[in-house]
């Protein structure tokens, strides 16, 4: 396998819906005699569907379809997907918490897993406890532990309650001790799920650094998570996983996460308009286009980073010059608040934007690192200047949308999305000199 630290082939994972487990093992048994003797089953849901009634293709669930990929060492790979993709089921297969129903697939190396609050742990033992137990399962010798004990007990800020039994700790609390635990025993590979979003802001950040770290001592993590942030900034390969196939595989992030949120992006929220059918007529200015495109005059499709150049777009036909035209743009966010207008004429007179009787195409540069993640409504605004509104903002404008996400800041710091609806990256300088 060379550097090849993970191999996945033809992976499939297939469940049986609802043939056995009614909770006990007296009504697994009460539900098979009734079976056999061909009675109905006393423990179904009223309003069920009679099993016996559903052909087999009907009752099996294939979770995971014919997966294959590879992993290298050193790389930390993000894996993304909506819910139910077969994010979670692929990642208990590597840990070898279930078994794949066909296909093949190779670890080299030991597997640390943080899949879900609690998983590892023994509730009745004290955090003390499980360190040295999860440090057993990993294979090693107690003094290795020992050696990280207290590394791990700083990291995980749950001095006090070390010896604890883990049962009385709070879903936080256990997230802390369980990263802290994976992390730091030193596994060549490290699973984490989407579990990290139950801690704070804070401890996500301490997280997503050690991951990091990891990464950079040679180690391998498998990351899944709906930060499209976090796997923009820390991973270095993603897959895509949809209805239980990967549909992507690459070491260009940013492309998978642009082709994942924009084919879960609804279908009306689109970054380009055309006017249908001519339908918004009068006697001043008729829009033909309205859309976002790139540097190069590209037509953008999909999410865009909020550190990327983007231009607004607005093409149509003057149909008689009037000194009070006004053409421009309002934004909104995803509430609906208006969060600003802008028009050709904002900047001082000689730089207005001079329109001509005909077509006219006008662009303006959307700002960067100003907005928060998120989709924002933009609408196309024209007026008589203080006269006559001809497209007004809440009145069946032209409309557009814009999916902004990731390069909110350069700072390590703020790779999550940023509290408040504007995310602006302002310089900050220090006074030399203080005269008290």
């Amino acid at each position: 396998m060379s550097d090849v630290v993970i191999r996945v082939e033809n992976l499939c994972k297939e469940y049986r819906l609802g043939t056995i487990s009614h909770g006990t093992l007296y009504r697994d048994l009460q539900s098979g005699w009734a079976k056999f003797r061909g009675k109905e089953d006393p423990n179904a849901r009223i309003g069920s569907v009679n099993r016996e009634q559903l052909n087999s293709t009907n009752d099996r669930f294939c979770a995971l379809k014919d997966v294959s990929f590879d992993v290298r060492q050193g790389e930390i790979v993000g894996i993304i997907g909506r819910n139910g993709a077969g994010k979670s089921t692929l990642l208990k297969i590597i840990s070898r918490v279930t078994a794949p129903t066909s296909g093949t697939i190779k670890i080299k190396g030991r597997v640390a897993s943080l899949l879900e609050v609690g998983t590892g742990f023994h509730p009745e033992l004290t955090g003390r406890e499980n360190i040295f137990l999860n440090g057993a399962i990993l294979g090693m010798h107690k003094g290795e532990i020992e050696q990280k004990f207290d590394e791990i007990v700083k990291f995980a800020e749950i001095d006090q309650f070390i010896d604890t039994p883990v049962k009385r700790y709070s879903s936080g609390m256990y997230v802390r001790l369980a990263f802290a635990v994976a992390a730091h025993l030193e596994p060549e590979i490290l699973v984490v799920d989407e579990v990290l979003a139950v801690g704070d802001a804070g401890f996500q950040k301490k997280c997503l650094g050690k991951m990091g770290d990891i990464a950079k001592e040679g180690r391998t993590v498998l990351f899944v998570s709906h930060n499209m942030n976090a796997i923009e900034q820390l991973c270095t390969k993603c897959v895509c996983l949809q209805d239980g196939r990967l549909i992507l595989n690459s070491s260009n992030v940013r492309d998978v996460i642009n082709n994942y949120l924009f084919s879960n992006d609804n279908s009306q929220k689109s970054s380009e308009w055309v006017n249908p059918g001519n339908k918004f007529i009068n006697p001043w200015f008729i829009p033909s286009a309205f859309y976002l495109a790139d540097e190069n005059e590209n037509k953008i499709q999909g999410s865009v980073g909020n550190k990327s150049d983007v231009w607004i777009y607005i093409e149509g036909e003057i149909k008689e010059i009037d000194p009070s035209l006004t053409i421009g743009y309002a934004i909104f966010d995803e509430d609906g608040h208006l969060l600003y207008w802008s028009f050709q004429t904002d900047e001082c007179e000689d730089k207005w934007v001079v329109l001509k009787e005909g077509f006219n195409v006008i662009k303006s540069k959307f700002p960067q690192q100003l907005l928060n993640q998120g989709i924002y409504r933009i609408e196309c605004i024209a007026c008589l200047h203080y006269r006559q509104w001809l497209y007004e903002s809440g009145h069946d404008s032209p409309t557009i949308f814009i999916n902004i996400h990731g390069q909110l800041s350069d700072s390590p710091i703020w790779i999550t999305r940023r509290p408040g609806i504007l995310a602006p990256v302002l310089q900050w300088t220090k006074k030399e000199s203080i005269n008290k």
